[in-house]
């Protein structure tokens, strides 16, 4: 397994990080507990969670992914072999039933102190906010447009003294952003900045895949000059890059077979794109998922990339792709796909 840091910390964490949104959704908590197990034995040291999991979010599942993981860390008192990331929802019509107050300062703590207890632990290494609390583009939406409707003001300041709070009583560990926008980056930044007591954000979650590299517009030049890592997650694009569902397939079981409204990844120009990345992976004796993990895995500001999976074969395969290395080639025939199909799945 290769190691990284996460930015402005010593904290090593595994260039593969375990994602576990199908947990207790997809996944009973007897597989999650052999992915877990599998991962950590394979060097995966890095867990990545959230409040809103397993997805398809629901009531009556909330936090279920996170009460999972807690179990089999008490079972298995692996906790200290593991750095774990947890999210707290931001405020949607889809998260109405866990609150609907946004990120104010009860909420940040009513959403660590649920999450410490799920988890059985008395600190997350690492924690992020899900989502932004503006009306900005995220999830799918490709460029910003501007709403006159949105109210939400500026509580940066007062997100990360809550954060700094929670950090001081050895709740938190290191904070971070997720499906931001170079704005909200910066915006984050200037404020610790400024106020030099304030944590810094020191990483970014967001989709990255062949599919979706409009990270590299914006956000990738923040990544490397401000030092906050990308952990790409999506890497696979709800599983389409691995070519499964080429051809009009429908695998049983499948994310998109079960819930055929994620079609972020699945337009035509993206399943044209997919065709043309399997066949690649195929002329140099690679599973399209192998190109496609290898791929982010070796991007610059990547510091981790979260992978998924419903069965033990896939995972298998994507941690894998740790070992694998893709020559000068291969790397110009997928720059060569990306010119003629650019971002097709935002």
């Amino acid at each position: 397994m290769i190691y990284t840091k996460l930015p402005h910390t010593d904290i090593e964490v595994s260039k593969i990080c375990l994602g576990t949104m199908t947990w207790g959704k997809q996944n009973t908590e007897a597989e999650a507990f052999e992915q877990m197990d599998y991962a950590l034995e394979q060097g995966v040291n890095f867990f990545d969670t959230a409040e809103l999991y397993p997805i398809p979010a629901h009531k009556d599942r909330y936090a279920h992914t996170e009460i999972i993981i807690g179990n089999w860390l008490k079972k298995t008192g692996n906790r200290d072999k593991v750095v774990l990331a947890s999210k707290i929802a931001g405020r949607a019509p889809l998260t109405k039933f866990i609150r609907e107050t946004g990120f104010s300062r009860e909420s940040i703590i009513e959403a660590v102190e649920g999450s410490l207890q799920r988890l059985q632990t008395d600190h997350i290494d690492l924690y992020q906010l899900h989502w932004p609390e503006r009306s900005t583009n995220y999830f799918g939406q490709r460029g910003y447009t501007h709403d006159p409707s949105d109210h939400w003001e500026d509580n940066i300041h007062q997100v990360l003294e809550t954060l700094s709070e929670l950090i001081a009583e050895g709740k938190i560990g290191q904070v971070g952003l997720s499906n931001e926008t170079p704005w909200g980056v910066m915006r984050f930044l200037e404020e610790g900045k400024v106020h030099i007591k304030l944590p810094r954000m020191i990483t970014i979650q967001n989709p990255y895949s062949l599919l979706n590299r409009l990270f590299e517009v914006g956000l990738s030049e923040i990544s490397m000059r401000s030092k906050i890592g990308l952990l790409a997650y999506s890497p696979l694009g709800f599983g389409v890059l691995s070519g499964k569902y080429l051809g009009g397939k429908k695998p049983a079981d499948a994310r998109i077979t079960l819930f055929p409204n994620y079609n972020r990844y699945s337009n035509d120009n993206a399943v044209e794109a997919t065709r043309k990345y399997a066949a690649l992976a195929a002329d140099h004796g690679l599973t399209p998922a192998e190109l496609a993990l290898a791929f982010v895995n070796s991007r610059p500001f990547v510091t981790s990339n979260i992978i998924g999976a419903t069965t033990m074969e896939q995972l298998k395969e994507n941690i894998g792709s740790a070992d694998i290395e893709l020559t000068d080639e291969v790397l110009k025939g997928i720059e060569d796909i990306h010119s003629q199909i650019p971002n097709p799945a935002p």
